[in-house]
């Protein structure tokens, strides 16, 4: 996909990597971006393509007017999430939920509502950012490790179901990004921006999946060897 003249939808717009996913678009010529976030008025509007709307991913109706609103949409970016900081053994259960239903419940609704409309125009394009956690577990991120893996093989079988219609679908998968989200954290960080210029820069070579940085690249083919040396490995690099 050319990002040039298409009409974009950014979920978590407001913000961090779905900020510079608007900016990015907006740079390569994209004629349209719908900008969302579960509060529109914190959406910077200072070009005219940018079109805030209400979404929120745990609020189905919502999704369902945001995707009445937005009938020409010919690429979904599904960046919106949290995290949480939940365990799965002692962690608050409520919690947890609310990693599963935001990062994999929340964004397939998303996906189901707006996989028509993408097929009515053409096919066009879903990008779901991921996470390197989605392929392993660290210590303190386990609810969201999880969400993440469950979210990656959400989008291998979305990708799958909607290869009929035309709609190609990319995973993008990073460590750490310099936003808010990464707040105290002392590892180190890339640009947000290089997330939105690794994905759109696939999209043009129709790359299913991004690896966006070394330390993805390195999780990438650690995790097909041994599993006891790559945790312990883990262990040592984060901390247990």
């Amino acid at each position: 996909m050319n990002v040039q003249d298409q009409i974009a939808l950014v979920t978590g717009a407001n913000r961090g990597i779905g900020r510079q996913f608007v900016l990015e678009l907006l740079d390569r010529g994209a004629a349209k971006v719908y900008a969302t976030a579960r509060r529109p008025e914190t959406i910077p509007t200072d070009d005219p393509r940018v079109v805030p709307l209400r979404l929120d991913l745990l609020d189905s109706e919502s999704v369902a007017e945001a995707a009445a609103s937005a009938a020409d949409v010919t690429l979904l970016v599904n960046n919106a999430g949290i995290s949480t900081g939940a365990t799965l053994v002692r962690g608050e259960l409520a919690e947890i939920r609310r990693e599963m239903d935001t990062h994999f419940w929340g964004t397939l609704e998303v996906i189901r509502a707006f996989s028509p409309i993408l097929g009515a125009n053409g096919g066009g394009a879903i990008v779901n950012v991921l996470s390197a956690l989605s392929w392993f577990a660290a210590p303190g991120a386990g609810a969201y490790a999880a969400a993440k893996a469950a979210e990656w093989n959400m989008t291998n079988g979305v990708r799958l179901e909607l290869a009929a219609q035309g709609t190609l679908v990319q995973g993008v998968l990073l460590g750490a990004a310099d936003t808010d989200i990464m707040a105290g954290y002392e590892g180190p960080m890339i640009p947000p921006r290089q997330v939105a210029q690794s994905s759109l820069d696939g999209l043009a070579d129709g790359a299913i999946e991004v690896l966006v940085d070394d330390w993805t690249t390195w999780v990438n083919a650690s995790v097909a060897g041994d599993r006891a040396a790559f945790y312990a490995r883990i262990t040592e690099l984060l901390g247990s």
